[in-house]
């Protein structure tokens, strides 16, 4: 008999799961039957696309089956069957399946969101959380020797020839004391409704129950097999027959997510092309969102087969967190994933579907304010990915797209903004950081606001791209701040301290030295002493951040100028203290504290706009001194 050991990852993850998501134990047969049906769709498709299997004799169906003696769960399908070597690269090894990514996130959640189980493709280990042992019985179609997988989910697993009477897969569970409570048929009738009601395929549940007599010499049993699903594809039925419940069980059986979908967006096309098409939202952002290799969430379903929902790319990256099922009876049955790229009819429909989803987020932004809200703080990065990405949409997605602001609560639209800036202003203003109350409290800001002009705040990490991306919108330029002559903007800085100012410039280029690109007057400062910015031509602080994250390279960092607010007290206080005509001669502490005063100054300003300085205590040390006096 051959004797196989788990890859390591896969002892890791079953510890993980048998000991960390104890609570929600019950998830293993929701994965079970998910398995089962997908092994159904995939003999279906090959029935309508294969010469070799268009005979083939194929009533789908799953069925349950209780043996309160023996204490096994079976779960049953004809479907498409595993050989011995499918047995042990999906049993036995689950790299393909986003292993490290799963087990990095089942502990950033705590291990305790059942959640993840099935967006990472490792559901069928859920069942060692119920049982000690596994078999699974499973013979592929259109081969002649059936093969037996077992495993008690610790040291390794055997395979061995075995016999099944007809295609498909049985997986028995041999319960342990945590899993003997499914042995009942009414829980597991209970879960297979909550779960699976909707699965498209006949679900059968069969169990052994007895009949009671007055004379417990007649007492027998009998044996109990009934559908206990809907098996209907629900994105057929007309809307006028469903209910909120239906189409969130469906969602839940659909995607194995245990929360209520945000909305759903179900269409029936009619004319030309026909087909009709299920698209959910959900309510938190998913959790394999930003792996790498995640595939959409939408199934393609042709007369109510299923194709695929992997190589086609119905809806564009952006929108990689909608889920949903499309369906059509226009395409040809035994169409090829390969055709279906360059199909018009299938073009057409991606099309449409795109365009209806603008067009139902955008009716959604008017009408419920509220959940177009909720919907923007879970996906607006995703809109923004598709305006840097995605030009041929350009236009919805600014209608989509939500900013923070100077001039409003909560987000806001480039609509909305351009209605308040008026026709006058030719430019949208904004400014970027990792923190909304950093932001706005930054110096950049203070004449922009004496003066009521509004700024965009950029607080997502991709808005440094999405605003310079935009680069115009209905007239208006965008401008960065921090990249902005102010007196472009604002006109020349005051003139009655300009002497004062000139002199502080000196005094604190000759302090600074190479550390700045250059001093200046500033015009945008109101109370605040200094700020500093960075030169039209160079990149923006939070522009490198994001490039370093993106490449993991640094990038040489950009010298800052700093802007001196010429009336401050401040910087009275540094010209007053230069008593000599140069830094370096007279009085040492006269020195020291001028040399501190214009650190200071550099300092904060770098601090206002979060930048780091190469040695905090020298900040810490300077700013000290000045305070004991």
């Amino acid at each position: 008999m051959p004797n196989f050991t788990f890859k390591t990852e896969v002892n890791q993850l079953l510890n993980l799961i048998t000991h960390s998501l104890y609570s929600h134990k019950e998830v293993f047969l929701r994965e079970l039957i998910s398995n089962a049906s997908d092994a159904i769709d995939k003999l279906k498709y090959l029935t309508v696309s294969d010469d070799a299997f268009k005979t083939l004799k194929f009533e789908p169906r799953i069925t349950v089956k209780l043996d309160e003696n023996a204490k096994t769960i079976t779960v049953s399908d004809n479907g498409i069957g595993m050989d011995e070597q499918e047995l042990a690269d999906n049993l036995g090894t689950i790299a393909r399946s986003g292993t490290k990514a799963f087990l990095e996130r089942l502990g950033e959640n705590d291990r305790k969101n059942s959640n993840l189980i099935g967006q990472f493709g490792v559901g069928f280990y859920s069942a060692f959380m119920v049982a000690d042992q596994i078999e699974v019985v499973s013979l592929k179609a259109g081969q002649s020797g059936a093969h037996v997988w077992k495993s008690d989910g610790k040291s390794g697993y055997d395979i061995e020839p075995g016999i099944r009477a007809g295609f498909g897969t049985d997986v028995i569970l041999h319960l342990n004391d945590e899993g003997s409570e499914y042995l009942s048929r009414w829980s597991i009738e209970e879960l297979l409704k909550r779960y699976s009601n909707h699965i498209a395929w006949p679900i059968h549940l069969i169990s052994t129950e007895k009949n009671y007599a007055k004379d417990p010499a007649k007492s027998d049993t009998k044996i109990v097999d009934e559908q206990v699903n809907t098996a209907t594809a629900l994105w057929r039925r007309p809307k006028s027959e469903l209910t909120d419940k239906d189409y969130i069980d469906f969602y839940k059986s659909l995607t194995g997510d245990e929360k209520d979908p945000l909305l759903w967006i179900h269409t029936k096309a009619e004319g030309t092309i026909e087909y009709t098409s299920l698209l959910y939202i959900p309510s938190h952002v998913p959790a394999d969102l930003y792996i790498p290799t995640h595939e959409q969430g939408i199934k393609l379903y042709v007369k109510r087969v299923f194709i695929t929902d992997k190589e086609l790319q119905i809806l564009p990256p952006y929108f990689r967190f909608v889920r949903g099922v499309i369906d059509s009876d226009d395409l040809p049955l035994n169409v090829s994933r390969e055709m279906l790229q360059h199909n018009r009819v299938m073009m057409t429909i991606q099309q449409n579907t795109l365009k209806k989803l603008f067009s139902e987020l955008e009716q959604l932004s008017t009408t419920n304010a509220e959940k177009y809200t909720s919907f923007v703080a879970l996906f607006n990065v995703q809109l923004k990915e598709g305006l840097l990405s995605d030009w041929a949409n350009r236009e919805p997605l600014l209608k989509l797209a939500r900013f923070k602001s100077t001039g409003a609560e909560g987000w806001t639209s480039l609509a909305d903004y351009k209605a308040r800036a008026g026709e006058s202003r030719k430019s949208v203003y904004y400014l970027t950081g990792e923190n909304e109350s950093r932001l706005r409290a930054s110096p950049l800001l203070e004449t922009f606001a004496e003066k009521g002009i509004e700024v965009l705040l950029g607080t997502d990490e991709i808005d440094e791209l999405a605003f310079s991306g935009i680069g115009e919108y209905e007239g208006m330029q965008f401008k960065n701040l921090q990249q902005l002559d102010a007196e472009d903007e604002l006109g020349s800085a005051k003139n009655e301290y300009k002497e004062q100012g000139e002199k502080a410039i000196g005094i604190l280029k000759g302090v600074l030295g190479d550390r700045v690109k250059d001093v200046r007057l500033s015009k945008r400062l109101g109370k605040s002493p200094s700020c500093v910015v960075v030169d039209k031509d160079e990149p923006t602080p939070a522009y490198r951040k994001l490039m370093e994250r993106l490449t993991n390279d640094p990038i040489p960092e950009s010298k800052p100028i700093l802007e001196i607010n010429a009336g401050h007290p401040l910087v009275e206080r540094l010209v007053a203290l230069d008593t000599r005509k140069t830094l370096s001669a007279g009085d040492v502490a006269i020195t020291q504290e001028l040399e501190d005063l214009a650190n200071v100054l550099f300092y904060e300003a770098m601090l206002a706009e979060g930048e780091r300085f190469e040695v905090p205590q020298d900040f810490s040390e300077r700013l000290n001194r000045l305070l004991a006096k």
